[in-house]
C-alpha cells in the first residue's frame, strides 16, 4: 500500500499533456503543443564547450552537497548584477533544478498545521509539495481584470495564526503577470508586521518585456531576511534538461537546506554545475536575443487569440504563457456534447484540431486554458488558425 503523501499527490498536468501530445506524435499525427514550459532555444555553444572542458578536467565527482563553491560564488555575482541583490556565497544553495529549490524550503520551513498562502492562479506544483510536507495551501484570488496583479488586501484577509508563508511567482506561470512594486511594498510590509517568510520564485525574471520584474528582497533589510529567493538557469539560458537552479536566503535557513538536501540527492550533477558558471558569468547577449523573440511571439499570439470569437486574453508582461479566457465557449457543443470546463475545451483542441494545451483547472483557473509560446512563430500561427477553425466548428 502506497504511502497516503503519495496517493493525495496530483501528477504535473503539463507533463501530461506534452506526453499525450507526443504520444500522438508517434502515431504519425501532426500536432502543434503549447504545453511544455521550456524555451525551444538551443543551449548556447559556450555552455555546452563549458561542460565539456569539465568533462575533460575530470571534474565529475562528488562536490559539496551545497554546490561548487565556484557556483555559489557566480549565483551571488549574478543576483548582484541582475537583480540588485546582496548575497554572500554561503547564503547560496544550489539544487537539481528550481523545483527542487522549493522542495528543499517546503522541507525545511512547513509541517502540519502551517498554512501557506499562494495567490492564485498558480504554478501546478506549489500546492503539491505544500500537501506532501503536510502544510496547506491557502489559494487567494487574483484578478484578470487588473491583469492578475496580486492584492495585498486580499493577502491580508486570508492571514491567520497558522500562516508560514506566502509564495510569490513574478513574472509568473501561467498568467505572465509582473507584480508591481507598489503592490509588494505592501506585502512586505505586511510579512515584517506579521512576522511570516516570503518564497519569491524569480525563475522567469530574464524574460520581463516592459520593464525590470522588481524582487520584494530588495525593497529593505527586514524584507530581506524574510524572503527565499529561488531561481534556475533553465528559463533564461535554455537549460531546462541540465537540472540547476539555486536559493538565496538567510544563511540559517539555506544551511538546513543544505543539511536537508545531504540526505535527498546530494550535489547536483557536477558538469551541469561548471557550464551552469559559464552561463551566469560569459556573456548574456543570448538570453537579451532569446527575451526579444518571445516577445515578438507574445505579441503574435495574444493579438491572434484575441481576433477569435469566444476567447479573450489580456497581455501577459513576463514568461512566455498566454492564459486565455475560454468561458465564453462553455455550453457550446462538440460532437453533440456541451463544453463544460477547462478541460472539455482543451481535449475538444486536442482531438479535433491536434492542439495541445493545458487546462486552467490544474492552475486554480478553469475559465481559462493556458498557451507556451516558447515555440516557433509558424507553429504559433498555424496553431492559432486550428483553434480559430475548432472554435468555428462548434455547435452553439
Amino acid at each position: 500500500m502506497l504511502a497516503q503523501r503519495v496517493r493525495r499527490l496530483a501528477p504535473s498536468a503539463t507533463l501530461a499533456v506534452t506526453a499525450r501530445a507526443e504520444a500522438l506524435r508517434a502515431q504519425g499525427i501532426d500536432v502543434i503543443s503549447f504545453g511544455a514550459g521550456e524555451p525551444d532555444f538551443d543551449t548556447p555553444q559556450r555552455i555546452k564547450d563549458a561542460a565539456i572542458r569539465a568533462l575533460r578536467a575530470g571534474k565529475t565527482k562528488y562536490t559539496d552537497a551545497a554546490g561548487i563553491p565556484e557556483l555559489r560564488a557566480a549565483v551571488s555575482l549574478a543576483l548582484k548584477r541582475d537583480r540588485g541583490l546582496e548575497y554572500s556565497p554561503d547564503q547560496v544553495l544550489i539544487s537539481v533544478g528550481g523545483k527542487h529549490s522549493l522542495y528543499n524550503l517546503c522541507a525545511v520551513l512547513f509541517q502540519a498545521g502551517d498554512e501557506v498562502l499562494i495567490p492564485s492562479p498558480y504554478w501546478v506544483t506549489y500546492p503539491e509539495q505544500i500537501r506532501l510536507v503536510e502544510a496547506t495551501p491557502v489559494f487567494v484570488p487574483t484578478d484578470e481584470s487588473t491583469g492578475f496583479e496580486v492584492d495585498p488586501d486580499r493577502i491580508r484577509r486570508a492571514l491567520t495564526s497558522r500562516t508560514r508563508a506566502l509564495i510569490l511567482n513574478s513574472p509568473n506561470n501561467p498568467t505572465g503577470a509582473v507584480f508591481g512594486v507598489e503592490s509588494l511594498k505592501a506585502l512586505a510590509a505586511l510579512a515584517v508586521e506579521r512576522d511570516f517568510w516570503v518564497i519569491s520564485d524569480e525563475c522567469y525574471a530574464a524574460l520581463s518585456y516592459e520593464g525590470p520584474a522588481p524582487s520584494i528582497a530588495t525593497l529593505g533589510p527586514e524584507i530581506q531576511a524574510r524572503t527565499l529567493v529561488v531561481n534556475t538557469c533553465s528559463k533564461a539560458y535554455a537549460m531546462t534538461g541540465w537540472r540547476i537552479g539555486y536559493a538565496a536566503g538567510p544563511r540559517p535557513i539555506v544551511k538546513a537546506m543544505a543539511d536537508f538536501q545531504s540526505q535527498c540527492t546530494s550535489n547536483p550533477t557536477s558538469i551541469a554545475m561548471w557550464a551552469a558558471i559559464e552561463a551566469l558569468t560569459g556573456p548574456q547577449d543570448e538570453v537579451a536575443t532569446m527575451a526579444q523573440e518571445f516577445n515578438r511571439r507574445r505579441h503574435a499570439i495574444v493579438n491572434g487569440l484575441n481576433a477569435i470569437p469566444g476567447i479573450r486574453c489580456v497581455v501577459p508582461k513576463g514568461a512566455f504563457y498566454a492564459f486565455p479566457n475560454v468561458s465564453d465557449l462553455f455550453g457550446h457543443r462538440w460532437e453533440g456534447q456541451p463544453l463544460k470546463s477547462s478541460s472539455d475545451v482543451a481535449a475538444c483542441l486536442l482531438e479535433a484540431g491536434r492542439i495541445a494545451v493545458v487546462p486552467g483547472l490544474d492552475f486554480g483557473a478553469d475559465h481559462h486554458i493556458r498557451l507556451s509560446y516558447a515555440t516557433s512563430l509558424s507553429s504559433i500561427e498555424e496553431g492559432l488558425e486550428r483553434i480559430r477553425r475548432v472554435v468555428a466548428s462548434l455547435e452553439q
